[in-house]
């Protein structure tokens, strides 16, 4: 029976182009098994979207002289061409500045406020005397109180992972905008009432049954939770954003904190990814049913907003949008987070230029390969490298030699032997059905890797499998027997294509682009996947630009299907490109500079 499963990827800002460690940290996992589930057969919605209201926007649009709307507007459309080149295969991929994501992290405040998990608070906040008015917490940078970093943000320092309840806690804070010194005023605000929540239900849900949780991920989370929590401000001081949905003087001007209002994105997406379908209510599916299964891919620096912070808003908004009061929104099923990539010895640094930016990579390399070393290299466990020559090692040790040459060399045999015509097997041999077994046991082991999220053991998996089939041609040697014993070749090349038939589905979660070909050089009809396209919304959704995934030709394809004797298959065409060595010495000196680890 068809499974609800929703997946849910971290919202990038729309203040930056992404490159490998944001796409290997969330967008390419949360892809790989939504696809995987797909070709199960299951019931799957993929969201996301450009987060337009987060500070580092409106300090980006001040850096390129534009307005706040522009600036996300530009980066979030280059977003959706990275996306669908990439294959990335959102069913909807929008942003926080729409119509359906204003009301609902509106709605969600009012019932947070109704159910009493809100209060007002006067804090002291950062204030410029020069600019006249209250900075957000990223527009102050000061000295960590915990680990002594001097470029601490207001909201987080980046060295050490601490998270600030204000920026007042940072030492000797500053305006980042013009390095001027900062003072306290007071200023009322919202607070999340974070402690009643644990204390009604967070800290008895985090402590049940999570043994499929990432250790490191549901340890920090109960660690964070065991520690103690204390209110967190909702909103704040800033003229963009959603504005406060209370009718008082005071939060005029004021808008909803976007660390707050931007998870509310996962549950925003699905309203209106089901009403663009033409079923308003088919979100319920996904949210108000116990036996649908919700996963949020992100990288470990978003761990206590998705393990914490999101599921006590859930947990606080009961009855939202039911008759139900007690009604609850479904909390997650899985977080799992990666760890950090970095590159050539160093830290990805966007600021430096020290990143392998996806589009640019994109006109040089095809998807698959790119998608195939990220997959290869995911920081699952620990945090991981990025390498050129490692990338190149890669495609030409694995792809190339492994799967490309195996699938190129039978039905490249198949058209000198048979003339493209797959050939009548006669009876199998005991080999062959040995391989055909272990390629079919694999549907079942491979199966369990992808629904666990261990995508870098399921890509080792996969590729044993086609070593298997190789080593099978090497035995079998059907280039040898076609000099004098036909039927031999034609049992030997009839087994190989029906393992190919079989790998090139559980190697498609991550290799969509090359599965595509195959599918339609192995003559089967359709498609593996549907297609992603640009949608462009009317006016009053403020949705310019949408990702939304065509997936009327995606069906459950989860197993080998027969190639049958007698089909006249297409000429083959190599599914990867040999890449030259020297390629990498090329990129490295593109970078510039390595900055520090």
């Amino acid at each position: 029976m068809a499974e609800n499963i929703l997946v849910c990827i971290a919202w990038p800002y729309a203040n930056a182009d992404i490159h490998q460690g944001n796409v290997t940290g969330s967008h390419l996992p949360g892809d790989i098994y939504a696809r995987f589930h797909r070709l199960r057969g299951n019931r799957v919605a993929m969201v996301s979207g450009s987060d337009s209201h987060g500070t580092p926007v409106t300090v980006k649009a001040e850096e390129m002289g534009r307005s706040t709307l522009a600036t996300y507007e530009h980066f979030h459309a280059r977003f959706l061409e990275l996306f669908r080149r990439l294959g990335i295969s959102y069913d909807l991929f929008t942003s926080t500045h729409t119509e359906t994501h204003f009301r609902v992290s509106q709605d969600m405040f009012k019932q947070l406020l109704g159910n009493d998990y809100l209060y007002r608070k006067v804090t002291p906040q950062m204030y410029s005397p020069e600019a006249g008015k209250f900075l957000p917490d990223r527009y102050v940078e000061g000295t960590c109180p915990n680990c002594g970093y001097t470029g601490a943000r207001g909201d987080q320092c980046e060295n050490c992972n601490t998270l600030f309840e204000s920026a007042a806690e940072l030492i000797n804070p500053r305006s980042k905008r013009d390095n001027t010194s900062l003072v306290l005023h007071d200023t009322e605000h919202y607070f999340l009432d974070l402690p009643a929540i644990a204390a009604d239900a967070l800290a008895e849900w985090i402590h049940d049954d999570k043994e499929h949780w990432r250790p490191q991920v549901i340890n920090f989370a109960r660690g964070f939770i065991d520690g103690g929590l204390i209110g967190r401000a909702v909103t704040r001081d800033m003229d963009w954003g959603i504005p406060v949905p209370v009718d008082d003087a005071d939060f005029e001007g004021k808008v909803l904190y976007v660390w707050y209002e931007a998870v509310i994105g996962y549950l925003s997406a699905t309203i209106e990814w089901a009403a663009n379908e033409g079923d308003p209510e088919a979100w319920r599916d996904w949210w108000y049913n116990p036996a649908a299964r919700t996963l949020y891919f992100i990288g470990k620096d978003n761990t206590p907003f998705h393990t914490v912070f999101w599921p006590a808003q859930l947990l606080g908004s009961r009855g939202l949008y039911s008759d139900n009061p007690a009604a609850l929104l479904n909390l997650p099923y899985d977080v799992p987070a990666n760890e950090f990539m970095n590159m050539e010895g160093a830290k990805i640094s966007g600021s430096r230029q020290w990143a392998v930016w996806m589009l640019d990579a994109l006109d040089r390399y095809d998807p698959d390969p790119l998608r195939y070393y990220l997959t290869t290299n995911m920081p699952e466990a620990r945090d991981s490298e990025w390498t050129w020559n490692g990338f190149i090692e890669r495609n030409n040790n694995e792809l190339v030699a492994n799967w490309g040459n195996l699938v190129n060399r039978v039905l490249t045999m198949t058209r000198r032997y048979f003339g493209g015509v797959v050939p009548e097997p006669g009876e199998l041999t005991a080999a062959d059905n040995a391989l055909l077994a272990a390629i079919d046991a694999g549907f079942d082991s491979v199966a369990e890797l992808y629904d666990g999220c261990k995508f870098r053991a399921a890509v080792g998996e996969v590729l044993r499998l086609s070593s298997l089939v190789n080593q099978y041609l090497e035995a079998t040697s059907p280039w040898t027997t076609g000099k004098n014993d036909l039927a031999a070749t034609g049992r030997a090349l009839y087994v190989a294509l029906q393992a190919i038939s079989g790998l090139k589905v559980l190697w498609a979660p991550v290799l969509p682009f090359t599965g595509q070909a195959l599918h339609e050089m192995l003559g089967e009809s359709g498609a593996l996947f549907g297609q992603s396209v640009v949608r462009e919304f009317d006016e009053t959704t403020r949705s310019h630009l949408a990702l939304t995934y065509d997936g009327a030709a995606a069906v459950g394809r989860w197993e080998r299907a027969i190639i049958p004797a007698g089909r006249q298959l297409p000429p083959p065409q190599p599914l990867f490109k040999k890449l030259e060595s020297e390629a990498a010495e090329q990129e490295i000196l593109h970078l510039g500079p390595r900055p520090a680890l």
